[in-house]
């Protein structure tokens, strides 16, 4: 059974911000070689759901994007997974339980991902489907998708 704990900005721990933070730059500065501003200004108006390790390390990690912050849709982002638990079965319910969430807090609406392409079909199983062209974000292939509203989670 995995626990999974649930923070908006306010209530998060000096500790638990560093921790996800930690993870947020050794996957997508470090493992994927792309220096960039990860701190985007929506960590504020976040929430903030992780997993961690029996040391308190968060290994799989999102946020909870809140309509109108980045999208006009409530949005997944930041969603990442620790190199080390990879193929041990959390991306899946990570995915499941912020979407979860997100229906809790707004109903019903379609959620809308801007994926790294490469992970297109992983999220096309959680019912997100392509919506535009192919694009560049700090050097790496990226694609808008959204899930309808009306799929369960």
């Amino acid at each position: 059974m995995i626990t999974w704990t649930c923070r908006p900005w306010a209530e998060l721990t000096c500790d638990e911000l560093y921790a996800a933070l930690v993870l947020r730059a050794r996957v997508f500065v470090v493992e994927q070689t792309c220096p960039y501003l990860d701190l985007d200004g929506l960590d504020r108006a976040c929430e903030h759901l992780w997993t961690a390790d029996a040391s308190g390390a968060p290994v799989a990690y999102l946020r909870l994007v809140p309509p109108g912050a980045k999208y006009a849709e409530p949005s997944l982002g930041r969603i990442v997974t620790a190199p080390e638990v990879r193929r041990h079965g959390l991306g899946r319910p990570l995915v499941r339980e912020g979407l979860r969430r997100l229906r809790d807090r707004h109903g019903d609406v379609a959620v809308r991902i801007g994926a790294q392409k490469y992970l297109e079909r992983f999220y096309g199983e959680a019912g997100f489907v392509r919506d535009g062209d192919d694009y560049d974000e700090d050097g790496i292939p990226h694609v808008e998708m959204v899930r309808p509203a009306g799929l369960p989670v």
